[in-house]
């Protein structure tokens, strides 16, 4: 019984402290206190991040070269096997990427449009 009681207790404290938190936050906001992250740091996905890479740089680029860049761009350590596989799918699914050598890859736009 005194274990439910605790239970029942703290799950009141988390709430009303979430609330609390939630409550200075908005606070916060409408003060102009909280700077705001922008669209591209806060939504981006790792495969879009890589997009975004193999755009600017406008030529094929080894899983090496983009975690690096990944790394000096975005402040995101990528994780190679991760990036190699999710690429891959992508890749055989014929969605964005396409593979020019041994994890190398670039886009198929800019292939098509002989950037490469």
């Amino acid at each position: 019984m005194s274990n439910d009681i605790s239970k029942n207790l703290l799950d009141i404290f988390e709430s009303l402290l979430r609330a609390q938190l939630n409550t200075i936050k908005q606070l916060k906001k409408g003060a102009g206190l909280i700077e705001k992250e922008t669209p591209l740091e806060k939504r981006m996905s790792h495969m879009e991040m890589v997009y975004d890479i193999l755009y600017q740089a406008n030529k094929s680029l080894h899983v090496n070269d983009i975690i690096v860049a990944a790394k000096s761009r975005f402040g995101i350590e990528l994780d190679k096997e991760s990036v190699v596989s999710a690429l891959v799918k992508r890749v055989k699914r014929q969605d964005r990427f396409i593979k020019t050598g041994p994890n190398t890859f670039a886009l198929i736009d800019q292939q098509a449009k002989g950037g490469l």
